[in-house]
């Protein structure tokens, strides 16, 4: 029978107590208890064998995360890593609509509006989410998330950071917040400016949706099974039994090639979205460092003779032009800034831009627009990209380090780039190949078919790359030049 959520033994701090980066190798994490607000059963857990399961359980609100779900998960993830008897963790959401589509944001815009003791819980919300968060990044034990459904905004924070993300039919990625008002947060500064080219910085601003597969192509899951095969899955996955001697390393294989053994391949007419010409238009906007020479390019890109970049850039300098305004600059710089954070650094620089657009009227104003009076017509302060873009320091504002304060985390944890790669090959690892030399675009893509062991929609993608980034003279593949 499933463990219903009853914390016994909380064992992190619950509010948003900061501290120097010293003091914070000094002090250990506050207690917190559940509190009698809490929900019962917004979360539950199971175990079975050697599997334990977080199972989100609001589907009414697609399992929105909230304080209540946090002060479950988080004592739970840190009992099992302590666990001889617990091998495999699995994160999913109940039913068939979600995973997880953010967080309660509805909430915190409602405290919002009570001033600045409002807008301090809200904070103090971000600092539980993001220490969870955090704790997922840097979970020394097996952690795979079914991103089966909606999967967006905190929900990308309880998965992205995985060593394996599954993606299925039914999944809706999207990071949402330059929608409402925010920015791209739960980690986003570290794992967006990492995903291949300008992508990243692509669907930060504009919000846009990858589904099904494309969640795969895109490197947002390391794999793509069936729906209807996660239950099988799941049993599997329990079953497992690792040696003594086996290194963590030997046990995350082991989990890669059982997932791989419900593979049953890729559906044949969803074409991969984020690719040629308008992959390479995605790069060439959004790889510029600034809100205005992205402008420019997609202007440029709209007079472009092919129709369907054409179309794709007349799409996207609209859908810019409906974002708040601050949350553009803000989140271009966050990109940035980003690439040279290390993954704890992340979280706390994070909590403190998140605490300050608590205090800036987007926020709330963007979610009541969209979620409470959802008339879609949410009124920027300031109104346009013009004014933002000529105020500097109200951008440089939201990145201003408060007396070298720094969020406490659970874990001490970190690194400057995911230690696992179990998804599909990276654009720089197919440059690297390209720039050995000597090998033909046949021998690239059958030499990372092998490497990858087969693995399904490696020809895809490593095709994509070498059709929009190399040409070929003599039968050899070169990279051009950019």
């Amino acid at each position: 029978m499933p463990l219903r959520a009853k914390v016994t033994a909380p064992a992190f701090a619950g509010n948003a107590k900061m501290s120097t980066a010293s003091e914070s190798q000094k002090q250990a994490p506050e207690v917190i208890k559940e509190l009698p607000g809490d929900e019962p059963e917004d979360v539950i857990f199971n175990n079975l064998f050697g599997l334990r399961t977080i199972e989100l359980n609001r589907p009414k609100k697609l399992h929105s995360l909230n304080g209540s779900m946090i002060r479950k998960i988080v004592p739970r993830l840190q009992e099992w890593a302590k666990s001889d008897m617990a091998n495999v963790v699995v994160i999913k959401g109940s039913g068939d609509k979600a995973f997880c589509a953010g967080g309660d944001v509805t909430h915190l815009a409602k405290d919002n509006t009570q001033g600045e003791e409002g807008q301090n819980r809200s904070a103090e919300y971000f600092a539980l989410e993001y220490k969870l968060d955090h704790l997922i990044a840097t979970y020394r034990k097996p952690y795979v998330a079914f991103m089966d459904g909606v999967t967006m905004g905190g929900g990308v924070g309880l998965s992205a950071h995985a060593p394996f993300r599954i993606a299925t039919e039914r999944t809706v990625f999207a990071m949402p917040e330059t929608t409402i008002g925010f920015f791209p947060d739960v980690g986003a500064s570290f794992f967006l400016p990492r995903m291949p080219g300008a992508v990243g910085t692509y669907l930060a601003l504009t919000s846009d949706k990858l589904k099904g597969v494309n969640v795969y192509y895109a490197g947002v899951a390391t794999h793509y099974i069936h729906s209807t095969s996660l239950p099988a899955l799941e049993r599997r996955l329990a079953e497992l039994r690792f040696k003594d001697y086996q290194s963590p390393s030997e046990r995350l294989q082991l989990i890669d090639s059982t997932i791989e053994e419900f593979a049953t391949g890729l559906p044949h007419d969803e074409p991969m979205i984020l690719s040629g010409k308008v992959r390479n238009a995605i790069d060439q906007a959004f790889g510029k460092n600034s809100v205005e020479e992205i402008f420019k390019e997609v202007e440029l890109a709209t007079r472009r003779h092919e129709p369907k970049v054409a179309e794709w850039a007349a799409k996207t300098q609209q859908t810019l032009k409906q974002r708040s305004p601050t949350s553009v600059y803000v989140t271009v710089k966050q990109m940035k800034l980003g690439k040279t954070w290390s993954i704890a650094e992340t979280f706390q620089r994070e909590h403190q831009i998140a605490a300050k657009f608590m205090r800036h009227p987007d926020f709330t104003e963007g979610v009541s627009a969209l979620l409470i009076r959802k008339d879609g017509k949410p009124q920027w302060t300031p109104s346009t990209l013009e004014e933002v873009g000529k105020d500097p320091k109200l951008v440089d504002s939201f990145f201003e380090v408060e007396g070298q304060q720094r969020l406490q985390l659970l874990s001490d944890g970190d690194y400057k780039e995911y230690p696992h790669h179990f998804g599909l090959p990276s654009e720089s690892h197919v440059e690297a190949v390209v720039k050995r030399g000597g090998k033909s675009v046949k021998e690239v893509i059958d030499y990372f078919v092998r490497e990858k062991r087969g693995k399904q929609g490696v020809k895809e993608v490593v095709s994509d790359v070498l059709q929009r980034r190399t040409e070929t003279q003599n039968g050899k593949a070169f990279w051009k030049a950019t």
